[in-house]
């Protein structure tokens, strides 16, 4: 009997990328300096480029950015809870959907929030990073799909689907619209 994690293609490969990339930020020791009005601030060559800078983004063109940040984060725990997130949501909406339909809707929902972020912080001179912005795409589409469908806070506390996007929505939009948690995706 084979043991299966529940993870389909797409689901499987975005998990894949985001490690590897995350470790890639972690271990090229490139770095590259942004100056601000308080002064130099240096950050790994590979969130530079790759990192979402609204700035870079209007008046460079440097539009790859938009989907490239989904793939950096910030620490350890933010990718780590991101992964989770796309394994426990993602893995059944890929399975309802097919592969096709949740690949369009995963970075229709990503691209979609770094668009947000480039229109709402136009000057925002240190990048955002994460795939929080699809993360939240994917759990809406978990509480529209399966509203009554536990899902535990904190792994104890059951709370139906519906309920738990409701509230987890608001404090990211609170926590997006207001620069609480800043250069990390919302």
């Amino acid at each position: 009997m084979a043991f299966n994690l529940g993870l389909s293609g797409a689901v499987m490969l975005l998990l894949a990328w985001n490690v590897i990339i995350y470790l890639l930020q972690q271990v090229v020791p490139l770095r590259a300096v942004i100056p601000t009005e308080i002064g130099s601030i240096s950050i790994s060559a590979i969130t530079y480029y790759l990192g979402l800078r609204p700035s870079a983004v209007l008046e460079d063109g440097w539009v790859w950015q938009l989907v490239t940040y989904m793939f950096l984060h910030g620490s350890f725990m933010h990718i780590l809870f991101n992964m989770l997130a796309l394994w426990m949501f993602g893995a059944q909406i890929e399975g309802d959907w097919g592969t096709r339909e949740f690949v369009k809707y995963y970075f229709f929902t990503g691209i979609g929030a770094g668009l947000t972020t480039v229109l709402v912080f136009p000057h925002q001179f240190f990048p955002t990073v994460g795939a929080s912005g699809a993360i939240y795409g994917l759990l809406l589409a978990y509480g529209v799909c399966y509203p009554n469908r536990p899902i535990f806070l904190y792994f104890l506390f059951p709370i139906p689907a519906k309920y738990f996007v409701i509230i987890f929505g608001a404090i990211e939009l609170f926590a997006g619209f207001t620069g609480t948690r800043s250069g990390v995706a919302h």
